[in-house]
């Protein structure tokens, strides 16, 4: 009973944990929306941005391994570190960075809804963890709901502007960042047992400061660049590549991967909202109702990620008393 207590209690931390960096994610979208402008008024490189995000963390990652005197990972742990690196410190941030400048945060969050499921199938492979046929269908229906949320979407915005519905090469570039942010997160996760939620991410962004550091010095902006630009780049790298990783992998190595990665269906409405806030992007009734639709599917999935519980034991006739 007490063991079935504390896995209910490490699930639910889990899932807060996973909430609270799915938050922080969310606002990577009109943060990084703000850091790079768009093609029409363009702001900080997509390439300065990804390499400056991951050096301001790398740079606090240092202080942060130094301060605990972390001890250095094993050889065995290098190639998750380094699969993890190229997922979420550099592949996402400069996928989302280019994309951003062609679409708002508004499209861009409908099409990383699909992280979720993403990253549930990749943990299945890699972390070979299993789920009953109820959380893939309800893992699919999730999914499903926020595509076809993106695709009306899409099409009320042609209509609206009297242009042609098209799948644009932004989503392209929005799906390869799935790609590349799912591949990092299980990872990340898949070493989170052994080194830490928070020294992974860490040994993640300083593995990465010697590509990261000389990209960012050779790229630094020759003109002057406005104030919301910085903040949002000053976002990026402080919480979404840094900060929001303590919570998210924590999360993740207590409730498990795949049932925590589908509290990420939430992070597009949350990101909608966020850029309707900061950006002054419209906040449409459709949210709302997809917004719940979805919610539902997390709270229906959940149960079916544990293995259902064993029947009880009928004792044999020798030990019937």
């Amino acid at each position: 009973m007490n063991r079935t207590h504390t896995a209910a209690r490490n699930e639910t931390l889990g899932l807060w944990l996973g909430l609270l960096g799915v938050f922080c994610f969310a606002l990577t979208l009109p943060a990084t929306r703000l850091a790079t402008g768009s093609e029409s008024a363009p702001a900080l490189s997509p390439w300065f941005v990804t390499f400056g995000r991951a050096a301001l963390a790398g740079g606090l990652s240092v202080i942060f391994l130094l301060a605990t005197r972390s001890p250095l990972p094993r050889r065995a742990q290098l190639k998750p570190l380094t699969l993890a690196l190229l997922g979420n410190a550099l592949g996402y941030p400069l996928f989302l960075s280019y994309a951003l400048r062609s679409v708002n945060a508004s499209h861009a969050a409908v099409i990383t809804a699909l992280l979720p499921l993403a990253t549930a199938a990749v943990a299945a492979w890699v972390l070979h963890q299993r789920a009953r046929l109820g959380f893939w269908l309800c893992a699919v229906l999730g999914s499903a709901l926020v595509g076809v949320f993106s695709l009306l979407r899409a099409y009320t915005q042609s209509t609206g502007h009297g242009g042609h519905f098209s799948f644009a090469w932004a989503d392209l570039l929005l799906i390869g960042a799935v790609m590349a942010g799912a591949m990092g997160y299980v990872y990340g996760a898949q070493v989170t047992p052994a080194l830490g939620a928070e020294r992974v991410i860490c040994w993640v962004c300083v593995l990465a400061l010697p590509l990261t550091l000389p990209g960012t010095l050779l790229l630094w902006p020759a003109q002057p660049v406005p104030a919301p630009a910085w903040g949002g780049f000053i976002y990026t790298g402080v919480v979404s590549m840094w900060a929001g990783f303590f919570a998210w992998y924590r999360g993740m190595a207590i409730g498990g991967a795949l049932r925590v990665s589908q509290t990420q269906l939430l992070q597009p409405f949350i990101s909608i909202v966020a850029a309707a806030l900061l950006l002054g992007e419209s906040l449409e009734p459709l949210t709302l109702i997809f917004a719940a639709a979805v919610v539902s599917t997390v709270i229906a999935g959940k149960k079916y990620v544990m293995p259902a519980a064993p029947k009880p034991r009928v004792p044999s006739p020798q030990e019937t008393p």
